[in-house]
């Protein structure tokens, strides 16, 4: 039996019939492919633990984001989303080729995407929040992509301008509760954290055990809900909320079926008696107010 320990098979892409050419030597498997990238072209495209649509979401990718694809078949792409790590299927149509890099994201919400520069025209559809495009010119307030014209005011820089986590999770207020949902239509707790951590400049994985293992440094678990500092991650198992200051915390939660604001402390006691305790305190790098 083997000693080596297993690759998470979230993060690493191989099965028993084929593996990333990178994995040789690591996994053993019949058949090793290099990846092919591919662009999300849709506003989002839920990633599958396998070949049906009736499966729940294990994550989300949104416009822009590169997958690299290992097998095309049947309708579906094998491989790993490239922002994040995460590996499993995306529906083959929700991927294209990636013709142009991107430079520019959605910062708004969610921003409509027009075949003309101008409001009073049906929209194609719309782009969410951290969707990345590629601008090629501008026509008054509108701003030109490969793929329509979008509001100059609702894309910012690709390169993320160090705003506040916190700032960003709170915008998120009252969005529906979504397991492995990643955009403002929907999301989970990880998927919050992981959203508003990219949007500074943060790498973070998707899961929240991913998360609580490499995200921050470990802190000792304050006592008093007001020791709490802004952007501070609470873990408990399965579960992470974000310290907003003031012994107040954000998360995405299913008891309330979305994004919420609530004081720390009844918020432990609640988890708790539900028979979930507070695991880890991690603290993020220091972050403007």
């Amino acid at each position: 039996m083997s000693s080596v320990p297993a690759l998470d098979r979230r993060l690493n892409p191989y099965r028993e019939d084929l593996a990333a050419a990178h994995l040789k030597g690591l996994v053993e498997a019949p058949l090793f492919a290099e990846c092919a990238p591919l662009r999300v072209i849709r506003a989002t495209a839920p990633l599958r633990r396998a070949k049906d649509a009736t499966l729940g979401y294990e994550t989300e990718l949104v416009f822009g984001e590169i997958f690299e694809v290992y097998e095309l078949k049947e309708g579906w792409a094998w491989g790993q989303a490239k922002r994040d790590g995460y590996v499993g299927y995306l529906r083959a149509d929700t991927l294209g080729p990636c013709a142009h890099p991107p430079t520019h994201r959605i910062t708004a919400l969610r921003s409509f995407l027009y075949a003309v520069p101008g409001i009073k025209v049906t929209p194609l559809g719309h782009l969410p929040f951290g969707a990345e495009v590629s601008v090629t010119g501008q026509e008054g307030d509108f701003l030109r992509t490969e793929d329509g014209f979008l509001y100059a005011r609702h894309l910012g820089p690709l390169v993320p301008d160090g705003h506040d986590p916190v700032s960003v999770a709170e915008r998120f207020l009252g969005v529906p509760y979504l397991w492995g949902g990643k955009s403002s239509l929907g999301l989970d707790c990880s998927g919050l954290v992981q959203t508003a951590c990219f949007a500074c400049g943060i790498p973070a994985l998707r899961d929240s055990d991913m998360q609580e293992a490499s995200l921050g440094e470990a802190i000792p678990i304050p006592a008093d809900p007001m020791a709490y500092q802004r952007g501070d991650l609470l873990f408990w198992p399965g579960h992470v909320a974000i310290a907003q200051g003031n012994g107040l915390m954000i998360h995405a939660n299913a008891h309330f079926m979305e994004v919420t604001s609530e004081p720390i402390g009844p918020a432990l006691e609640r988890i708790a008696a539900k028979g979930s305790l507070l695991r880890s305190v991690r603290r993020l790098p220091k972050v403007s107010a």
